[in-house]
C-alpha cells in the first residue's frame, strides 16, 4: 500500500490540539505518487482516544499535529507511529514539506510567521 498520513485539522491548519480536533486529513503515497489519495474524515467528537483509533484502523505511519499529550505521543510511538508534533500553520504546506523530506518537529510554517498567528494567537 505504501504510507500513510494523518494531519488533524482546524479549517486549512494543522489542529493546535491533537484531542480537541473534528477533522483529519488522510494521504495515501502509493505507487501512483505522493497524495495519490486524500480525504478528509469528520470524527463523531473530539477525542484523542477516538483519533488513536482512527491512527490505527487506517493503518497510519505518521502523525503530523500540533500539541499532543505526552500519553497519547507515547501511546502513537510504542504502536510504530511516527509523530511529527508541535506543528503550526497551514496543513497543506505541512504536507508539501514531509513528502519532500523538510518538515521537522516544532516547526513554524512560513505562512504562520507572516501572519503573526501562532498557535490561535497573535504574536
Amino acid at each position: 500500500m505504501g504510507n500513510r498520513i494523518l494531519i488533524p485539522l482546524y479549517k486549512r491548519e494543522v489542529a493546535p490540539r491533537f484531542d480537541l480536533a473534528l477533522e483529519t486529513l488522510i494521504v495515501s503515497c502509493g505507487e501512483e505518487g505522493p497524495g495519490a489519495e486524500e480525504r478528509v474524515v469528520v470524527l463523531p467528537h473530539a477525542s484523542a482516544e477516538e483519533m488513536c483509533n482512527l491512527i490505527l484502523t487506517e493503518k497510519v505511519d505518521t502523525v503530523i499535529c500540533g500539541g499532543i499529550a505526552e500519553e497519547h505521543y507515547q501511546y502513537l510511538l510504542w504502536k510504530k507511529v511516527r509523530v511529527l508534533d508541535s506543528v503550526i500553520g497551514p496543513y497543506d504546506i505541512a504536507l508539501k514539506r514531509f513528502l519532500e523530506g523538510r518538515l521537522k518537529q516544532g516547526e513554524i510554517l512560513e505562512q504562520a510567521k507572516k501572519t503573526g498567528v501562532l498557535n490561535g494567537r497573535r504574536t
